[in-house]
């Protein structure tokens, strides 16, 4: 069983070397807003440790951790470089973690069907109606 202690560290015997709780670690790394974010991601089984399905946000976290869950449309694959003592600005949560698979920068290899340019419309022909947007989508061979 795991013990939690002051601060969000960890400590279970399953493991060497000091541990954070998940959903803290990715909040302090600034990936969530907040912390009940992160925690609801551990908690429907998005997030993996080590190639392990987490389903709780307890999860103890160490360096060298590789982790990999979803955000937004992508999908994050990083590793663990340091545990955080507080939430600092983007600069330090930087520090935290290694980027093992970056995202790639717009225009550049993507796909001609997501970098397809918005549709153009007349000047003051005012907002589409949802019969204009469900046609651009049939158009653009999107679904919905």
């Amino acid at each position: 069983m795991s013990e939690h202690g002051a601060g969000g560290t960890v400590r279970d015997g399953g493991g060497a070397g000091p541990a954070m709780r998940l959903d803290r670690w990715l909040w302090c790394a600034r990936f969530f807003k907040s912390r009940s974010l992160a925690a609801r991601l551990c908690a429907a089984s998005r997030v993996r440790v080590n190639s392990r399905v987490v389903s709780k946000a307890s999860a103890a976290v160490r360096v060298g951790d590789v982790l990999t869950f979803p955000q937004g449309q992508a999908i994050r694959v990083i590793r663990v470089d340091a545990l955080a003592d507080r939430r600092g600005p983007a600069s330090e949560a930087r520090l935290l973690f290694e980027d093992l698979d970056p995202p790639v920068p717009r225009g550049a290899g993507a796909d001609i069907a997501t970098a397809a340019p918005p549709a153009m419309r007349d000047t003051g022909a005012g907002r589409p109606t949802k019969a204009d947007r469900r046609a651009l989508d049939r158009f653009r061979g999107q679904a919905g």
